[in-house]
């Protein structure tokens, strides 16, 4: 039997987020939160990891983790951004669920903020639920679950319990635009 789900919330300040947040973001560090959150990881073991995000989703946030937790749906490891230096692709390449980064949005030169710069988006195992922009897999590694009708362990699919759990808070899932990771409180 699994510890029980437990989730914490904590103040962030810009020195908390040395590489993802800088001046000129659409949110300050004051408008963020950290929420240390229990999940289940590939191993079936039980883990604590981090989240930031945007102090007015943390109740759907915890929500959504405390469903995944209880269904013990897989995810293989959730640290800030900031471990990774700020990189998406480093945080995508090690399968990490992340939230915050302030950065513009991915694909077909977009110049608008991302989701994820506003504290309102996060990102689920990257390698099992990866981006594709056009002949180009985010990370690498995705390759091999192109195929979304194998599904697997740790992989978003509709009506599975991961897009159930977000779409439960009204959150979007980017399946829209082959961003199978992506989650944001506007679907975009």
């Amino acid at each position: 039997m699994p510890p029980p789900f437990e989730s914490r919330v904590e103040r962030v300040t810009a020195a908390d987020l040395p590489y993802s947040w800088h001046r000129g973001c659409p949110v300050m560090p004051s408008e963020l939160r950290r929420v240390r959150l229990r999940y289940v990881g590939f191993d079936g073991v039980a883990h604590t990891g981090q989240l930031v995000v945007n102090a007015h989703v943390v109740r759907d946030v915890v929500s959504v983790f405390r469903t995944l937790y209880r269904a013990r749906f897989p995810i293989r490891r959730m640290r800030p951004v900031d471990a990774f230096h700020g990189s998406d692709d480093r945080s995508a390449a090690a399968d990490n669920t992340s939230a915050f980064n302030c950065r513009r949005a991915v694909g077909g030169g977009a110049t608008s903020w991302s989701m994820h710069a506003y504290g309102e988006a996060v990102d689920v195992n990257d390698v099992e639920n990866p981006y594709f922009e056009g002949a180009r897999v985010i990370p690498p590694a995705g390759k091999a679950y192109r195929n979304r009708a194998d599904v697997r362990p740790g992989m978003a699919f509709e009506g599975g319990v991961l897009v159930r759990a977000f779409a439960s808070v009204g959150w979007g899932w980017g399946a829209r635009f082959a961003d199978y990771q992506h989650f944001s409180t506007n679907g975009r």
